[in-house]
């Protein structure tokens, strides 16, 4: 057994010094920091007044160090894995594109392949997938291949509901809400609006069929206007979770706080991060179109929007510099938040007697300095 000491430890309702988390493969017991110290066959880990934070989950992420989840999966989802643990991530979800049907489907099967077998390798665990597409809105597509956008298939979704956490699709293709309603009747599938045309009306009465998540708010759907709200105001206003990318060029800085107001723990943080992630500026492809990384800003040729090279761990350290919103609140939005949306909140997400041993210690700017992972230390 180990026993994490000295730390400042974010729990799920504020931060507290002076306490020691014991584990092994779970948390076994949190107790006082000196009656830890006095304990004999215990391995000790001294967070020297670092913060102890959750495994952070990730559940919008298309790429990382020159891989992307849609191609190759079954050898490019474990490189992900690898690169992104090292930012703190210890569960997530590899995001497909709207690429051909054939394609995400060979995606999926190797992903329902990977997920056990990630259990027990040294990065980051597979939870499931994301599918971001191909039911979408041609004229929202944004860095979406249109050629390959089908109507939504509620059949498709279902043959793959053992995998699948997370699907988006544009309400307003869905003939009668029949694809909404089906999904929503029969799979725990988390189903989200995005790269959709929808208007307000639209947007609420497919929140009451069904939809329970909104993908990158604000990105690729209409927008929040005074007589015509938009998906925007319907995600503002009704009862579903909304993505942040916030990389500081997605959305404005000050948004974040006005989310958070409104939507509290329905605010989740993720990174919608491309291959280019972890690597250098220069010229990348996602979902097999052209991508120019400059900075912060990935890019199609045609200055459409694409993705991000976001860290999850830098999504916390920039909405702890633009917000007065409390730490421990910001890490929720990039742990306990995340896996409550998708259901696995009861073993992740949170510093908990009984949950899986994904702990990470970082600095005061959110950099990764240890990372364990069901008690086992791999970074």
């Amino acid at each position: 057994m180990k026993a994490l000491i000295n730390g400042k430890i974010v729990f799920k309702d504020g931060i507290k010094s002076g306490l020691a988390v014991l584990f092994d493969e779970k948390i076994v017991d949190i107790i006082d920091n000196e009656k830890a110290k006095a304990m004999t066959g215990i391995e000790f880990v001294d967070a020297d007044g670092k913060y102890v934070l959750p495994g952070l989950v990730d559940i919008h992420i298309h790429g990382y160090n020159g891989v992307e989840a849609g191609e190759d999966t079954e050898n490019s989802v474990p490189v992900m894995a690898e690169g992104v643990i090292k930012n703190g991530v210890t569960s997530f979800l590899p995001t497909t594109m709207t690429v051909a049907k054939e394609d995400i489907e060979k995606s999926l099967t190797a992903i329902r392949g990977l997920k056990e077998k990630s259990k027990s390798w040294d990065g980051a665990e597979v939870i499931g997938a994301n599918v971001e597409g191909p039911f979408i809105n041609p004229s929202k597509k944004g860095a979406q291949d249109d050629k390959y956008i089908l109507k939504p298939d509620a059949s498709f979704v279902k043959k793959y509901a053992d995998v699948i956490k997370i699907i988006t699709l544009a309400p307003e293709m869905d003939e009668d809400m029949a694809c909404i309603t089906e999904v929503k009747k029969d799979t725990d599938v988390l189903i989200s609006m995005g790269h959709t045309g929808a208007d307000y009306d639209t947007a609420v009465e497919a929140v009451r069929r069904g939809v329970g998540h909104v993908t990158h708010l604000f990105n690729a759907m209409t927008p929040l206007m005074h007589r015509n709200p938009g998906v925007v105001g319907a995600a503002l206003g009704e009862d579903v979770t909304v993505e942040i990318i916030a990389d500081t060029f997605h959305i404005n800085p000050g948004l974040y706080s006005i989310v958070y107001k409104v939507k509290g723990e329905k605010m989740l943080l993720i990174t919608d991060c491309i291959r280019a992630g972890g690597l250098s500026d220069g010229e990348y492809t996602l979902g097999g179109q052209k991508v120019v990384v400059n900075g912060i800003q990935c890019k199609l040729e045609d200055g459409t929007i694409a993705g991000s090279v976001l860290k999850l761990n830098n999504a916390i350290r920039n909405i702890k510099e633009y917000t007065d919103i409390p730490l421990h609140e910001i890490v929720n939005a990039a742990s306990f938040y995340p896996a409550q949306a998708i259901g696995i909140s009861d073993r992740k997400g949170s510093v908990a007697i009984g949950k899986d041993a994904d702990l990470v210690i970082a600095d005061e700017d959110i950099s990764v300095l240890k990372v364990f992972k069901s008690g086992k230390a791999v970074v």
